[in-house]
């Protein structure tokens, strides 16, 4: 439904994370009896959360850990593990930095080239250890590091940048084929980041084997407020996930779609699949635990940029291990750990038995549903009120 902004100029109601809730519906089930593994092409993960390309969360040891535990991260090829040697160090300076420094320091420190050998090098550390190796790149170098990954042995090769289109208008560079890159790489290809349905269609229609979904949610992150751009994510997901299942339906291809970014606890990662979403990719989240390269404190993927950064470094803290954050048991009462637990729990009150099930069930418009009756925690700070 839309509705006038102003004369003759009509605007659409978006919904995020904040503005609805799930209705639970004639069923209940046991928690232990519920299904969240997903596919990529014919990867299956037990855990539908992946560990965003940032370097305050991914490096090689966080990428083997969550493999480990049934999830997936996803390293930065763009980011610091392939810039320097010791990496650790040079985290170290950020994490030092003054907040009124922070910027400027990381602008300065992602200014160092990249280093090809680099790539190989950090991708053969993470198979080494038997899991799934998922490595990322923005458009503009996907082709030539697609390819280095591949050799190098990884599985899935995502490529990601603010906002991503199939066409794109330059008289500087030549566009990025998507298609061709989708057809010369043996490995599946993710690719974001995108809020609406047309581009969802189109981005499919390349090629791809997976789709992220999100403009400027991340809590580090700042282009809404720098660029004014994006759609909150209840709506850019069930818009994404309307284009996934009428190409499913044209073609018999299933590309999944992954909401990125705006999830804070596990109450939004269980509204973001009743949306329509395959899977969730997190950073703040798992930035919390205490294997996370950043120590807590986290950083947006373009405030490297030197022009333009769009992205700021946060303290989070850590919480706990990342098994904690992840499959619990949950030593904070605030939907922050256990995420794998409560989205089971949530399906579980709500009847859905697996994720496809969960894409189905009732979503409602209530804007004031995480503060009905919590005035004595918001009085005091605690539990929902913090």
């Amino acid at each position: 439904m839309a509705f006038f902004i102003g004369r003759d100029r009509e605007a659409r109601k978006a919904y995020g994370f904040d503005d609805v809730a799930l209705v639970p519906g004639l069923l209940t089930i046991n928690p232990n009896e519920i299904d969240v593994a997903w596919k990529i092409r014919d990867i299956k993960f037990d855990l539908p959360i992946i560990a965003s390309a940032m370097d305050g969360v991914v490096d090689v040891k966080f990428a083997i850990e969550m493999g480990k535990l049934g999830g997936l991260a996803v390293l930065n090829l763009e980011g610091i593990q392939t810039r320097y040697d010791k990496p650790d160090e040079i985290i170290q300076q950020i994490v030092a930095a003054a907040p009124a420094d922070a910027t400027k320091i990381i602008q300065s420190i992602y200014k160092e080239p990249i280093k090809e050998e680099l790539i190989g090098k950090r991708i053969k550390e993470i198979k080494k250890a038997g899991v799934i190796c998922a490595v990322s790149s923005i458009p503009k170098r996907a082709e030539r590091f697609g390819q280095i990954a591949q050799e190098a042995g990884a599985d899935i090769f995502v490529i990601q940048a603010t906002v991503t289109t199939v066409h794109h208008v330059s008289s500087e560079y030549q566009e990025v084929n998507f298609a061709k890159i989708c057809k010369e790489l043996k490995i599946p290809v993710l690719i974001g980041n995108c809020v609406t349905y047309d581009v969802s269609l189109e981005l499919m229609e390349t090629g791809i084997d997976g789709l992220l979904v999100g403009i400027g949610p991340g809590s580090a992150c700042t282009s809404r407020g720098v660029l004014g751009i994006g759609v909150p994510q209840i709506t850019a997901t069930v818009d994404c996930a309307a284009a996934r299942d009428f190409y499913y339906k044209k073609t018999g291809r299933y590309v999944p779609i992954i909401t990125d970014g705006g999830m804070s606890y596990s109450g939004d990662i269980c509204k973001a699949f009743a949306a329509g979403t395959d899977a969730v990719m997190i950073g703040s989240s798992l930035a919390r635990a205490i294997e996370a390269p950043g120590k807590g404190f986290h950083w947006g993927m373009a405030t490297p940029d030197r022009y333009l950064p769009r992205g700021t470094r946060i303290q989070i803290n850590t919480s706990g291990t990342l098994e904690e954050i992840l499959l619990g048991p949950a030593k904070i009462d605030d939907g922050s750990q256990n995420l794998v637990g409560a989205l089971k729990t949530s399906m579980a009150s709500l009847g859905a038995k697996n994720i496809k099930e969960m894409q189905l069930v009732e979503i409602i418009i209530a804007p004031d549903f995480k503060h009905e009756g919590k005035q004595f925690q918001k009085a005091q700070k605690i539990g929902m009120g913090k």
